[in-house]
């Protein structure tokens, strides 16, 4: 799978992580949706998670293969 800046993914396994500002432990639910930042050599990516006030709570570099890429319009069959 090959993504690109800015798509918008969800995490396909849990994943522990920490608050960007308070260092706070966090847990990031298989689910999770993110926003691409980066891509690292094709089979890593820096993710931003954001909350519904689009404040980023971490940034984390995931593996290909725990991201889903999400997906808004239909393809036409």
């Amino acid at each position: 799978m090959t993504l690109n800046e800015y798509d918008v993914v969800a995490l396909t396994e849990e994943i522990e992580t920490e608050h960007q500002e308070t260092k706070q432990p966090l847990r990031l639910r298989c689910s999770q949706v993110g926003t691409v930042l980066m891509t690292f050599e094709r089979d890593a990516y820096l993710i931003d998670f954001a909350d519904s006030e689009d404040q980023t709570y971490t940034m984390e570099t995931i593996p290909a293969q725990k991201l889903m890429l999400l997906f808004y319009e239909p393809v036409v069959a």
